[in-house]
């Protein structure tokens, strides 16, 4: 199957591009649907890496020439993040810088990439042995020294690809720890995902788990799901430690045993208000990219179920969630806030890119 693959990448090579020269300030965040008009952030928030990581896949396996230059462009006003105390610069210079990188050899996104990386290791607390979110960090209610969240695990992978060009063993040790303490913080014994979780900065001990964005404390707010999948799936692909596929399958089991029948998750798996709730095709999205990966780490005939259910799962967005003009809808951002809750996000629209290119034949989903 790869009409309806390519099909859906000229889509989203299309919206890159009018974006691409649209938007001349900022990076965008999140879109409304009927418009297609773009909510932008200055410096990047927590989300400019996506747009950027969308210009390297762009450069990389599109046809339109003008994407390694803005892919470029983008990737130097990320420059001066590497010195924002938060976590998040995981996503910001993984996706922002690394993968041109990876994808494109470009010297100068490796530059940003490890100063990223390093900027981000300088925040590590040795006692914790996790990286904690930061003073600076976006769209959480409780910020800094003393909390985590399991959006950030993915930050282990730019650590552990710095480590991989640098040959620096304190980045992979910083890496390895850091994933593996929020298995602690983060998963439940059933398998479901807690977004949240506060510790003692002076003795590392965890003090609760708690949700940002979730209906509940106790509840699994579907993207919390979905970045532990990711989170702990990236961190095995770039360590080559089999041991974080335990996490990573156990949470990708039950998001696979609890996914409504038609594959997009509702954004928060235990709203009352289901079927009516808001459904969220970014965590749908980050799942589709991740079991790729996770099908490309398993043995048979786990790997043949996982990469038919990521298939499964990016034909479920691109027939009912795509539109026309390349725009995702129907990503949920915060609902407790009423911010944009069925709108595009420019993260789910990066997860889906990214799948679209792994069924489509070109990339291999352990590239990147």
């Amino acid at each position: 199957m790869t009409r309806p693959w390519n099909d859906a990448l000229a889509r989203m090579r299309g919206r890159i591009a009018r974006t691409a020269a649209s938007v001349t300030a900022g990076f965008p965040h999140f879109a409304d649907p009927a418009t297609g008009a773009w909510t932008t952030s200055p410096a990047g928030d927590w989300t400019g890496g996506f747009w950027n990581g969308m210009l390297w896949l762009a450069a990389r396996y599109g046809d339109d020439a003008r994407s390694r230059a803005w892919a470029s462009a983008w990737t130097a006003r990320l420059a001066p993040r590497a010195r924002s105390d938060t976590v998040f610069r995981g996503f910001l210079f993984y996706y922002g810088a690394a993968l041109g990188s990876m994808l494109c050899g470009d010297a100068a996104a490796r530059h940003v990439a490890l100063a990223g990386a390093h900027g981000l290791a300088s925040s590590y607390s040795p006692r914790a042995e996790a990286l904690p979110l930061g003073a600076a960090a976006e769209e959480a209610s409780d910020v800094g020294a003393g909390e985590a969240n399991v959006d950030t695990v993915q930050a282990s992978a730019l650590l552990l690809w710095a480590h991989r060009e640098t040959g620096d063993a304190v980045l992979r040790d910083i890496a390895l720890r850091h994933a593996a303490r929020h298995i602690e913080f983060c998963l439940r014994e059933d398998g479901s995902v807690c977004q949240s979780a506060s510790f003692d900065p002076t003795s590392g001990r965890m003090l609760r788990r708690y949700t940002h964005k979730g209906i509940t404390d106790h509840s699994t707010w579907a993207r919390a799901q979905a970045w532990g999948i990711l989170g702990w799936t990236v961190a095995a692909q770039w360590s080559g430690d089999r041991s974080f596929l335990t996490p990573a399958t156990t949470a990708a089991e039950w998001w696979l045993a609890h996914a409504p029948a038609d594959r997009v998750a509702f954004w928060d798996f235990d709203d009352p208000a289901i079927p009516g709730a808001p459904r969220d095709t970014s965590a749908t999205a980050i799942v589709a990219a991740s079991l790729l990966k996770l099908a490309a780490l398993s043995a048979e005939p786990a790997a043949a179920r996982y990469h038919g259910a990521a298939e499964a799962t990016a034909l479920a967005l691109v027939e009912r969630h795509l539109h026309d003009d390349g725009l995702l809808a129907d990503g949920c951002y915060n609902t407790r806030i009423n911010l944009a809750t069925r709108h595009e996000l420019i993260w789910g629209s990066y997860f889906l890119y990214e799948a679209l290119h792994v069924l489509s034949g070109p990339l291999d989903p352990l590239r990147v």
